[in-house]
């Protein structure tokens, strides 16, 4: 592998990032969250990754190697509980790097480039979202010094039905967007 370089992703390479970050979801398929893809995701995807890639509170980053991106990492400069420490955090969210460049140095590169944005807008911690079930991922995070600090849980109320699914795609297009 040549020189893996970082860069923030603009609005030009919003094909990337989409595709990147659905193939993200794509691996996860027999997850009992991520697993549950939309048919049209792709549609719905491009106008929240745009807005995202044109916020001044988030970046999302490009590992390339020869003008081909080989991964990606989010980070949202996040308020936290005005009852807790610190006020602000990064939010590290949409990590991805492809299974052909993986082992390579390439997350660590992300890595590192999320922590100097971190550094430069005064952020003094880091918190992800990883899915447990991969022994890799998890590694990955504890040797970047993560901890495990408190489990995701999920249960599943009743069964979204055709007639009641205007009003839940309704109350969805009016929810913050966190995540991957």
């Amino acid at each position: 592998m040549t020189r893996v370089t970082v860069r923030r992703a603009v609005s030009a390479d919003l094909d990337v990032v989409v595709a990147l970050r659905l193939a993200l979801l794509r691996e996860y398929s027999e997850h009992p969250i991520y697993g549950r893809l939309r048919p049209d995701a792709e549609q719905r995807a491009r106008p929240i990754f745009a807005s995202q890639l044109e916020s001044d509170h988030e970046v999302v980053f490009l590992a390339e190697e020869d003008n081909v991106a080989l991964g990606m990492l989010r980070c949202v400069d996040t308020a936290a509980s005005p009852l807790l420490i610190p006020d602000r955090y990064c939010y590290v969210s949409s990590v991805y790097v492809r299974p052909e460049a993986r082992r390579h140095g390439v997350l660590r590169e992300l890595f590192e480039r999320a922590r100097s944005w971190c550094e430069e807008r005064g952020l003094t911690e880091m918190r992800l979202h990883n899915v447990g079930s991969r022994e890799s991922s998890a590694a990955a995070w504890d040797a970047f010094g993560f901890q495990v600090v408190e489990q995701v849980r999920v249960l599943h109320l009743a069964r979204v039905s055709a007639g009641s699914e205007d009003a839940t795609r309704a109350r969805a297009d009016q929810a913050p967007v966190v995540g991957l």
